[in-house]
């Protein structure tokens, strides 16, 4: 059975509760030297690194609704990066779901560093898939 919000949406789940827009998810995370902005000499957090990040907790978010045969992927990010953090500290991440639109689903996104700093902010969409379906797809 596909996830189903209430009988509105067909692929969000509502057993023993729905998903809906006001969820959210908060996750800290280590920032690690593979994370850090190569092209500076100082260990700075990179932008890549921080949208990764944040693409990890919108799926995490929303992962215990989904049925076992999907996963989401990831359609549009818009995200500022506001402010440097040292490799070494932690950084901050909350999504909250903000809107279910058909399979397609749009978080607002932000991150902030140890020291209570806003470090990003934005906007993330991401497309509920079927696994077996999107597999073929890409089949030679």
């Amino acid at each position: 059975m596909p996830l189903r919000l209430g009988c509105q949406i067909s692929y969000i789940r509502s057993m023993n509760e729905a998903v809906a827009a006001g969820i959210t998810r908060v996750q800290t995370y280590l920032t690690t030297l593979e994370m850090r902005a190569r092209q500076l000499k100082a260990d700075v957090f990179s932008t890549p690194a921080m949208i990764g990040l944040m693409e990890r907790t919108c799926v995490e978010l929303i992962e215990p609704y989904l049925d076992p045969e999907e996963q989401t992927v990831g359609i549009h990010v818009d995200v500022r990066h506001m402010a440097p953090t040292k490799i070494g500290e932690k950084v901050t991440v909350t999504a909250e779901l903000l809107e279910i639109k058909g399979k397609k689903l749009r978080y607002a996104v932000s991150a902030i560093n140890d020291q209570g700093v806003k470090i990003g902010e934005g906007m993330h969409r991401r497309a509920v898939i079927n696994t077996k379906r999107f597999s073929l797809a890409n089949e030679p």
